[in-house]
């Protein structure tokens, strides 16, 4: 679906005192700590005045080397460090993972497993775009919008909370299904919450989406053309602001998402405020699905029944030999699929996360490669500051929604 825009004035022209008082220009840092940078990453910029000449991009802050410390822990430790990807939607991340390792090992989770797996992954896509939003809006001024959009998101914290016992470091998903059902009743505290998230928005919309100063700030501002954004590699709001309908739930269906009826939410001139309006519509979009899930909500279990992938129930343990033997060799051993190499990519908060899981037919990975829409988004934010000032910057940077755990390299 096309988002409505508002229209803005376009009889702005910049001054031509900057020519006549021509000066030397001047290197200054935006970050690693500024606050508008949302993490560790560091603008080093040329200025000209307030105007941007250049700017180079430097996400090498962070160090933690999520890709080589696969290499050396077995496939079920992995998903704890797959929490700390994009720690705003960490769900997403777990899924993203476990299906990669159970393509590998040829099995398909229970269509429950599958439906739990889209409900928490929209409800943790809600938050992801609520931090970005209430944050962009901060930056901006609109103080109380940001407000409103945190109280949401920790409504939905609250909830997440209660499904995986943490908050932001969840690792609930795995290999062949689930840590645990959902708690009795959670569905019907869920469906409450979500009439109070859609109130909280909509006070964020009546005071932001038409509000003169914020989208003068916003409107004709880092625009991103169609083709542009599909050479650099772009994904998420960030290429369906300008345009381009891709979104991998549509285009490679997982978890039973080709079951659920919604619409993509695209832009029509790739600036601030096309991406503002995408991630705004796209959270009415998650919590249809969300809904249509607890409707179909199917029963069964939620693991598969392979002894090689899940550890057998604790009565089985307890009382069979082949329980005990089951236990102690998926502990000591771990998951070990077979010999090969799959990518499978599922839909982040910022754009498609792919897994691409190399298995030399031990219980290490021998390689775990993640595609990390915030790293790839990086590469074209420096071009598209340039020519901007530097209060542009903070919006631009904003609507980016890049998160530092993504750029580890």
């Amino acid at each position: 679906m096309e988002i409505e825009r508002t229209e803005v004035r376009n009889d702005w022209q910049p001054s031509e005192v900057g020519d006549a008082l021509h000066s030397k220009t001047m290197v200054i840092n935006m970050g690693p700590s500024h606050p508008c940078t949302h993490g560790t990453v560091r603008l080093v910029v040329e200025v000209d005045g307030e105007r941007i000449e250049r700017c180079d991009v430097d996400v090498g802050y962070l160090h933690r080397g999520f890709e080589k410390q696969c290499e050396n822990v077995n496939y079920w430790q992995v998903i704890p460090y797959t929490d700390r990807l994009n720690y705003v939607s960490p769900i997403i991340n777990n899924v993203g993972y476990c299906l990669a390792v159970e393509k590998l090992f040829g099995v398909e989770v229970p269509e429950r497993t599958k439906a739990i797996r889209v409900l928490l992954s929209e409800l943790s896509r809600i938050t992801d775009h609520l931090t970005c939003l209430g944050a962009g809006a901060m930056e901006l001024g609109a103080f109380t919008v940001m407000l409103y959009f945190m109280q949401a998101r920790e409504y939905l914290y609250h909830l997440v909370e209660e499904v995986t016992g943490a908050r932001l470091t969840i690792s609930y998903v795995r290999i062949g299904g689930l840590a645990r059902d959902l708690p009795i009743g959670f569905t019907d505290r869920l469906l409450k919450r979500l009439e109070d998230v859609k109130r909280l928005m909509d006070y964020g919309d009546r005071l932001l989406s038409k509000n003169r100063i914020f989208v003068d700030r916003m409107c004709d501002v880092g625009i991103i053309a169609p083709d542009e954004a599909i050479a650099y590699g772009l994904t998420g709001p960030l290429l369906r602001g300008s345009g381009v309908s891709y979104d991998v739930r549509k285009a490679f269906p997982y978890s039973g998402y080709e079951n659920y009826t919604f619409e993509v939410p695209v832009g029509t001139k790739g600036d601030n405020y096309d991406r503002f309006l995408c991630r705004f519509n796209e959270i009415g979009q998650s919590m249809s699905i969300i809904e249509q899930v607890i409707k179909t909500l199917p029963d069964g279990p939620i693991n598969v029944r392979d002894p090689k992938i899940i550890m057998p129930p604790k009565d089985e343990v307890y009382d069979s030999i082949e329980g005990m033997i089951a236990q102690f060799e998926i502990v000591f051993r771990g998951v070990v699929p077979p010999k090969g190499e799959v990518y499978f990519p599922v839909e982040g908060g910022t754009g498609e996360l792919g897994f691409h899981v190399v298995s030399d037919g031990t219980g290490t990975p021998y390689k775990v490669r993640v595609r990390a829409p915030s790293f790839i988004s990086m590469g074209i934010l420096g071009p598209l500051i340039e020519g901007h000032t530097i209060a542009d910057v903070v919006p631009i940077f904003g609507m980016h929604n890049m998160i530092g755990g993504e750029c580890d390299r």
